[in-house]
């Protein structure tokens, strides 16, 4: 079985899985039921997944976390304006 195959069936689900979450966080523009720290150690791993990723060569996870990282820092983005903007915890 090809190890690769794994991998990127893997990224596909767990990146697939974020998706939903992050487009109706975009959609209604409402990040009050975020955590703000959870958000930010979550992006911040994913951007070091994905260079871990693009410094070993490793394609499964150079494709999710590239594609994970956006939303994940779109929504981090709006969640620190809403904090700051409106008083968001």
């Amino acid at each position: 079985m090809d190890v690769d195959a794994i991998g990127y069936t893997a990224a596909a689900l767990t990146t697939i899985s974020f998706f939903p979450q992050a487009i109706k966080t975009l959609r209604l523009d409402d990040t009050r039921s975020i955590s703000l720290s959870m958000y930010g150690l979550f992006t911040t791993g994913v951007a070091i997944w994905g260079l871990f990723g693009c410094l070993t060569g490793n394609g499964p996870l150079i494709v999710a976390n590239g594609l994970t990282f956006i939303p994940a820092a779109f929504v981090l983005q709006k969640k620190i304006r809403h904090r700051l903007l409106r008083g968001e915890r």
